[in-house]
């Protein structure tokens, strides 16, 4: 029988990897990470050696899930790049092209909705200072809902893409 934690729900923010051993505490870190940070602040976060560290950022910098930054000291970043081109694999392997046009094509729909009300070409065009105190948190909402939808449908649109053309005949 599994002992139980003896607590609900995730684990405590400053903490949320404390379960995993190194190599996932790692990388869970550089997922959180936003700018270059070296080996040893990484480690810190991680709970682990240096060494270690180093040693697994090593790696995700050889599988491109991490950027290396030459300089004294070396800095690792995760590699946004990386992230996307899996999102886009995982959508062309799960979805059919029919099943990605139509969630294109929602999305589409969604964010003409949103341009057409805040009579707007993108989120960024819009100033939330026109809007009444009361209405602010609805319309922040509102952009960061249509910035999402905005990045879904390129996600979505180059998974479609793909699997367009690796299931188109070949012209031997």
């Amino acid at each position: 029988m599994a002992k139980s934690s003896g607590r609900d729900g995730p684990p405590p923010f400053d903490r949320p990897f404390e379960d995993e051993d190194t190599k996932q505490r790692v990388y869970g870190t550089v997922l959180h990470t936003r700018e270059p940070t070296t080996a040893g602040e990484i480690a810190d976060q991680a709970d682990c050696s240096e060494d270690a560290a180093r040693s697994h950022l090593s790696f995700y910098a050889d599988l491109g899930i991490v950027t290396r930054h030459e300089g004294r000291p070396v800095r690792y970043e995760r590699n946004d790049d990386y992230f996307e081109w899996r999102r886009v694999n995982e959508l062309a392997q799960e979805h059919t092209v029919d099943e990605l046009q139509t969630r294109v094509s929602e999305l589409t729909d969604r964010i003409e909705t949103y341009r057409d009300e805040y009579n707007a070409n993108s989120p960024a065009d819009v100033d939330v200072l026109e809007f009444d105190a009361a209405e602010i948190d609805d319309v922040y909402v509102d952009l960061s809902e249509w910035a999402t939808a905005v990045e879904d449908r390129r996600l979505h649109e180059r998974a479609r893409r793909k699997v367009s053309s690796s299931t188109a005949p070949s012209h031997s």
